[in-house]
């Protein structure tokens, strides 16, 4: 099968999305699949190949990919591109993901993950791994996501949203909050605000990354993700960071004390069982399909709270899904290959 991964792009979670990107191409070449890694945003000149085909490679390549913990701006952006041009979609990016079988998106935040990447993907008729452009819009969009939760009855946090230039809402829940961008991913922005002298800095904080800005109810309980595989529940997992909190560096920068316990340990049997269903509930409320994770809050006081739904999981060597499949004997390049199928399969039978 010819396989395009795109990633990369002009979202603040680039150089997480790159190393998903490298990973992935890895994988499929190791079950036989020629495939062709490409940046959404820097794209190909294809001055250094006679043909497209020449793109792609049943080879894999062993390599180390660090992921830096810098927040990337659009400025630092768009200095990577050499032609000038700050156009999502880089040299002949369509034209390479036109001769693929399918494309394997391994796009992190902002375009990939709001929908805007698969609403291009669909004009041309390209194949695309993950779910489509409605329900990449609506999970990117916390704002929206949970109205949806809270209108189809699944428990998730009270919120009230701010926006730049105009006075903050009065909040009608108690501190501590939690102060996050409505559109961003990988805890970027995100503030655990105490009291009120700490919640303007924070909203102007999260602001700098998007135009909406939510204040959260704060709920205590224990942190898992829960991802879902082509219809099937995974094992959760459970995060538990010694020091402060589930923050960028802790998802994604090697050598922080977090812990990753899949499956949680005390955890109810019921508990787990009712997380599951409820991943189930929010993936159809939100319209994912294919592959996603829902992350929660539990505590026996507070119960389960969903956090969010993600509708491209991270890939990344400490990312969530892959280390709840390899509970169940899912290597990282069979689940690859899974999400793959599955999405084919869910393509022919429309």
């Amino acid at each position: 099968m010819k396989i395009v991964v795109l990633a990369g792009g002009r979202s603040t979670e680039r150089n997480v999305s790159l190393t998903s990107g490298h990973k992935i191409t890895n994988a499929l070449q190791t079950k036989g699949h020629d495939v062709a890694f490409v940046d959404l945003f820097l794209g190909n000149d294809l001055q250094d190949v006679a043909s497209i085909d020449d793109l792609y490679s049943a080879t894999p390549v062993e390599k180390d990919y660090d992921i830096s913990d810098e927040v990337l701006t659009d400025d630092a952006i768009n200095t990577l591109r050499t032609d000038g041009s700050t156009q999502l979609f880089g040299p002949n990016v369509l034209a390479i993901c036109k001769t693929a079988d399918i494309v394997f998106l391994a796009l992190h935040g902002g375009a990939g993950e709001d929908g805007k990447v698969q609403a291009v993907l669909d004009l041309y008729e390209i194949p695309y791994t993950g779910s489509d452009t409605l329900a990449a819009g609506i999970t990117m969009s916390k704002k929206v996501s949970k109205e949806i939760l809270l209108y189809n009855q699944i428990p998730t946090a009270r919120f009230v949203a701010a926006y730049r230039n105009q006075p903050i809402p009065k909040i009608p829940f108690d501190y501590p909050v939690v102060v996050k961008p409505s559109n961003g991913g990988s805890s970027v922005g995100t503030h655990i605000v105490h009291d009120a002298t700490e919640l303007q800095p924070a909203v102007e904080d999260a602001l700098r990354f998007d135009r909406e800005a939510l204040i959260e109810e704060f709920i205590k309980g224990r942190e898992f993700s829960l991802g879902v595989i082509n219809g099937q529940p995974l094992p959760a997992i459970e995060i538990v960071v010694n020091d402060g909190w589930y923050d960028f560096e802790h998802k994604f920068v090697t050598g922080n004390t977090t812990q990753f316990i899949t499956p949680p340990n005390d955890l109810p049997d019921e508990v787990h069982a009712a997380m599951k269903q409820m991943a189930l509930d929010a993936m159809h409320a939100l319209g994912l399909i294919n592959y996603a994770r829902i992350d929660f809050f539990w505590s026996p006081e507070n119960g389960l709270h969903v956090i969010e739904g993600n509708s491209l999981p991270g890939m990344t060597p400490l990312s969530l899904i892959p280390q709840e499949a390899a509970v169940l004997g899912i290597g990282y390049a069979d689940l690859c290959e899974m999400i793959v199928q599955g999405k084919l399969d869910l393509l022919k039978a429309k």
